[in-house]
């Protein structure tokens, strides 16, 4: 049976925060999720038009009705927008005795537009989080509720230390507004921990802090300690915010389903690459193409940063008679060498996500180029000192992102002239497996009966 996680605020009519992000990310993590709607609101990307909210009789009405019958293994709130909702809030969860409580004290919009009055943060700090297990405040929130200033992470903690002090267990402090790296500061009273995280270069930021949260309170729903429940929502929050959506016109919302559909990406992928195998497998005289390295086809998740985001065949792609062969199952980080050329082409273009190496020779550029496809090219020789001295022979990444760069975007092929035990080799480069394999047959085919 799934654990089952309450969420106590308001409702977005742009589905971005609010009761709305809740729900998606209780239902992506794998929780059994119900509302008790504490305010009504006109929104979208751009801002708040209006709000109604609902009096604290009938949203105490909501907390009978769900505690009453279902009940909550972890809940959290959100946006409480006046003294008497936060107060007949408080008076239920002392009621049902919910211990696993996470407080997202909403103040303000991501627009700017304020969602607590004023008057009731005392009634908040006084009520509320004194039965918070945890708190989680941005950087605003935390100034607005401590009265310090926060300009770093000594700052962070210190505010930590003065919220801790209102009656949470934990105290994590939001530092998504700070420059730098991401970091989150966690506080159990005794000791901190950081939370750290490369910043996402994207606007839509909509619902950032309500969909944290709520995965906090997913984790606590399942049974995780608060530091695992915050490291999970963490890595939540981040793929979220990589796969955001540009949805209105304003801040979009993060993408609530991304490690969902990340994962069937997964499948999806291996998927391809193995119908992709079975046209190469399939076309008579293909193993002319193959160099004496042999050649791989690979495949990279969306916004893949390392090997272990990319597939490929384990055993490369062989010749066979005139045919080629691939040698074993498409798998996520069988090639760390080609992953090193289609990585870098990736990161400076999203659209690209696949590569395959074939033989380099004057026929088969003067293919490509009869093809009509875009060919570029590097010599080894070229790289810069800073690049050479580098252990690990970066020299195809180094090519790789100086074609790129100095043609503007990715071409169809690069190929480079080899060097001292470095066989010269094609790359060719395409959105997806299926397409790259249809390139190389083309170009296989462009070479005619007469290809050495």
């Amino acid at each position: 049976m799934l654990p089952k996680a309450l969420t106590i605020a308001g409702s977005d009519s742009g589905g971005g925060a609010g009761i709305q992000a809740d729900l998606k990310t209780f239902a992506a993590l794998g929780v059994y999720g119900t509302s008790v709607v504490t305010s009504v609101t006109a929104q979208n990307t751009r801002g708040v038009s209006g709000v109604h909210n609902l009096p604290p009789s009938f949203v105490a009405a909501q907390l009978d009705a769900v505690l009453g019958d279902i009940g909550a293994a972890a809940a959290k709130t959100g946006m409480l927008a006046t003294a008497g909702i936060i107060a007949a809030v408080a008076g239920k969860i002392k009621e049902y005795r919910l211990e696993r409580l996470v407080v997202d004290p909403v103040m303000v919009a991501k627009s700017g537009d304020h969602l607590l009055e004023p008057a009731a943060r005392e009634t908040l700090r006084r009520e509320l989080l004194p039965l918070a297990l945890v708190v989680t405040p941005n950087l605003h929130e935390a100034c607005a509720l401590t009265g310090q200033e926060i300009r770093d992470v000594a700052d962070m903690e210190r505010a930590a230390r003065t919220l801790h002090g209102f009656g949470p267990s934990y105290v994590v402090i939001k530092g998504g507004h700070l420059e730098g790296a991401a970091t989150d500061v966690l506080y159990d009273g005794r000791d901190f921990r950081y939370f750290k995280s490369e910043r996402i270069a994207t606007e839509n930021t909509h619902g950032t802090g309500c969909t944290f949260s709520a995965a906090i309170t997913a984790g606590l729903a399942r049974g995780l300690s608060v530091p695992e429940a915050v490291s999970e929502a963490k890595d939540y929050i981040t793929t979220a915010l990589t796969f955001a959506m540009d949805i209105g016109g304003g801040h979009g919302p993060t993408h609530h389903l991304a490690p969902l559909y990340r994962e069937a990406e997964r499948y999806r992928l291996l998927h391809q690459l193995r119908e992709a195998v079975a046209l190469l497998e399939d076309e008579p005289g293909l193993a002319r193409l193959i160099p004496e390295v042999q050649s791989n086809l690979l495949a990279a998740l969306p916004y893949a940063e390392n090997p272990g985001d990319v597939a490929a065949l384990p055993g490369r792609i062989v010749r066979c008679g005139d045919r080629v062969r691939a040698i074993g199952l498409p798998t996520f980080g069988a090639s760390r060498h080609m992953a090193s050329v289609l990585l870098p082409a990736h990161q400076l273009d999203q659209g690209i996500r696949s590569v395959m190496n074939i033989r380099q020779g004057p026929d088969v550029i003067a293919a490509c180029r009869r093809l009509g496809l875009a060919v570029t090219d590097f010599k080894r020789e070229d790289e810069p000192a800073e690049w050479s001295a580098s252990p690990e022979n970066r020299y195809r990444e180094w090519g790789t992102t100086a074609c790129i760069r100095g043609l503007g975007r990715v071409p169809d092929v690069i190929y480079d002239h080899g060097g001292w035990c470095l066989e010269p080799q094609v790359r060719v480069f395409g959105p997806d497996p299926v397409s790259v394999a249809r390139k190389v047959i083309r170009i296989n085919r462009a070479l005619g009966r007469t290809g050495a």
